[in-house]
Formats: C-alpha cells, sequence, structure tokens
C-alpha cells in the first residue's frame, strides 16, 4: 500500500476533528507530564494535546512518512511537541506515561483483546487511555466497497485487504479493560455530517477506508472499481434539497483509566 495522503484525508478537517476535540474533552488528567498521540496522521490534534498540556512532553507517533512529514512541516509548532515514526503493533515506550491518546487509528490495528490492555499497561497507575475508532462498517459507506468488489469481479483480488468488521461492539472493549482499569467510560456517537461537492461520500473514504482498496489495483481496475462503488454511494447517499450530501458517521469513544 502506497502512503497515506496529508491532503486527500483533511480534505474534510473540521467533521474528522470533532470527534477527537468530544474525546479529549473526557480525558481528566490536568497535569500529565508525558503525552502521546497515537496515529497522530498530519499532526494537528497532537499540536491541540500540546496546547492543553503545555507542561508536558507530548509526542505524535505515525508509521506514514507523508504525514510525518506534514505534521513536521507545520508553522509554530508548541515547544513540547515533537513527531516519530512507530508501528504501533509494536511500540512500547520507555518508561509508563499519563496519557495515551488515538483518534480515528487503531481501527488499522488487529488482535485487538491483546493491543488494549498492553496499551494500558503502558500507563503509570491513575494515567488515561483515551480512544476513538470509527465503527460505521455496517453502514453503505463502508458495504459498498465489498458490493462494488462483487458486482464488478473483483472480490477476490480484494478480499486480502478489506477488513469488514475492524472494531468489535462496545461490550468487548469493556470485558477485555474493565479486569486491568480502575474506571472504564464507554460511548457511541453519530455524526450527522453535511458534505459538500459531488459525491462527497467518496472524497471522504478514500481518505480513509477507501484507500487501501485502491492502491491494491491497478490503474484501469482502480478506474472500474471506483466507478461502481461511486454509482452505489450516490445511490445510498442522495444529494439534499440544500445541495449537500448527509453521511450519518458512527463513532466509537473509549477512556479508561488505569
Amino acid at each position: 500500500m502506497s502512503d497515506w495522503s496529508p491532503t486527500q484525508y483533511l480534505r474534510y478537517a473540521g467533521h474528522r476533528l470533532r470527534p477527537a476535540l468530544d474525546l479529549l474533552a473526557q480525558i481528566p488528567a490536568e497535569a500529565p507530564q508525558s503525552v502521546y498521540d497515537l496515529g497522530c496522521g498530519p499532526g494537528n490534534v497532537t499540536r491541540i494535546l500540546a496546547e492543553r498540556w503545555a507542561a508536558a512532553s507530548v509526542k505524535g507517533l505515525d508509521s506514514s512518512a507523508e504525514m510525518l512529514a506534514k505534521a513536521r512541516a507545520e508553522r509554530d509548532l508548541p515547544t513540547n511537541v515533537s513527531f516519530e515514526t512507530a508501528d504501533l503493533h509494536t511500540w512500547s515506550p520507555a518508561s509508563q506515561v499519563d496519557v495515551l491518546y488515538s483518534n480515528a487509528a487503531l481501527q488499522w490495528l488487529t488482535q485487538h483483546e491483546v493491543l488494549f490492555p498492553r496499551l494500558l499497561n503502558h500507563l503509570r497507575p491513575g494515567g488515561t487511555l483515551a480512544v476513538q475508532m470509527p465503527r460505521n462498517h455496517a453502514a453503505p459507506s463502508h458495504t459498498s466497497m465489498l458490493e462494488a468488489a462483487s458486482n464488478v469481479g473483483l472480490l477476490e483480488e480484494l478480499r486480502p485487504v478489506m477488513r469488514l468488521h475492524p472494531v468489535a461492539e462496545p461490550a468487548f472493549y469493556y470485558d477485555v479493560l474493565a479486569p486491568l482499569a480502575a474506571k472504564v467510560d464507554i460511548w457511541e456517537t453519530t455524526y450527522v455530517q453535511p458534505l459538500e461537492g459531488d459525491n462527497p461520500v467518496v472524497e471522504w473514504t478514500k481518505g480513509s477506508a477507501l484507500r487501501p482498496l485502491l492502491d491494491a489495483l491497478d490503474e484501469r481496475k482502480r478506474a472500474i472499481y471506483q466507478a461502481e462503488y461511486s454509482r452505489l454511494t450516490a445511490a445510498a447517499y442522495p444529494r439534499r434539497t440544500d445541495g449537500r450530501t448527509l453521511l450519518p458517521f458512527r463513532r466509537l469513544f473509549i477512556v479508561a483509566t488505569r
């Protein structure tokens, strides 16, 4: 898979930022010394973390060279923020930390029954694990990816990169974390997002879940597949009378205190 596109991801930056801020608002830490942004992407949320906790060391971690280049290139970064390349499948800090924050990143990792306890154990007692993950995979924005592949005869080619249910039910995360945490708070929010543009659901998913599928195809097959996916999403998400398209998008939030 080629590297992620900061420009495509940030096309709907305002809508993507809102759940990040909603998650941040629920973190009880007042004066942490060490804060990590796991899967920081272009670093726009990492900056906000550094501004909230100006006395903390704030590090943004990501595996994408393009995303980290965008993050480091931003002007007037707070002096307490830095960015590092890291594979979150295997990453561990040199010592226990106060806050582990992750916005729309951990859905790309597998074996959450192992991952989440491991992350919790990286915290000092009283530390906070705060995670937001999209859980819109049963909606047409995501089911149309599978349907389009089937319709144009690309299902077997794309199956290896399809992740149909990467995020489990809320109860799963409670059962994984509750035996290890002093407190676990889990909730879901559906954001009804009015998007501008021609079939903007395609542009939205091209910055996230659709990207690995497009990258797995050659130019000819990519055009065929994207055209069919566009047809399906246009039917599932028609324009409203004001010209905008509503994309209801469900997200799962977890705040666990060790």
